[in-house]
């Protein structure tokens, strides 16, 4: 996916009030047991691919993306952190986000889910089977920055970042692979 063609086609963006208005959907996401809606790989900063199925692997987390050549984002210089190895991102949030579907990959996560990522639902530590890959929720937290600001507006920010929509993980999460396996498009996800 090219950045910029697709960064073309963000000329509106939601209101903090239209965002809020998607609450009541986003929190009525399956809690034990959901679906994956869509997998994308990052194999070089800001390029995007859209998968139908993925390998997942503890060395590599998602065979093809860049997570571990990137290394620590906050000290590139660093090795890649295992706590961030994955991000999820709720399908719901990120419909409500993004004017159409071809802009999700834009929000820079790995894997789309129908499936409750609250804090509640899903705290640090919860292992999650999906597809024939195993992952564990990690506490490393997953907000909204300058590109997400960039892509999706200012409200879209304060949205993921304001204290419910932290509680709820309407940005995501991040995980690590505990178990290699296949995912696929439409693959279940749920609690081990």
């Amino acid at each position: 996916m090219n950045k910029q063609a697709s960064l073309d086609g963000l000329n509106q963006y939601k209101t903090l009030s239209d965002l809020e208005a998607c609450l009541p959907d986003i929190m009525a996401s399956p809690k034990s047991s959901g679906s994956v809606g869509m997998i994308v790989c990052r194999p070089r900063n800001d390029n995007r691919k859209i998968l139908q199925s993925c390998e997942l692997t503890l060395s590599d987390g998602l065979v093809g993306d860049n997570w571990k050549q990137r290394g620590e984002w906050r000290a590139p210089e660093k090795p890649a952190n295992a706590d961030t190895q994955l991000n999820l991102m709720n399908l719901r949030a990120i419909k409500a986000i993004a004017a159409d579907h071809a802009q999700w990959p834009l929000a820079g996560d790995q894997f789309f889910v129908d499936f409750d990522l609250s804090k509640n639902n899903l705290p640090p530590g919860t292992r999650l089977q999906i597809g024939s890959a195993e992952i564990e929720v990690t506490a490393e937290p997953h907000l909204g920055c300058r590109k997400f600001s960039d892509r999706f507006g200012r409200d879209a920010v304060m949205f993921v970042n304001s204290d419910q929509g932290k509680q709820i993980n309407l940005r995501g999460i991040n995980a690590r692979v505990i178990k290699a396996g296949t995912v696929s498009l439409g693959d279940t996800i749920s609690k081990v």
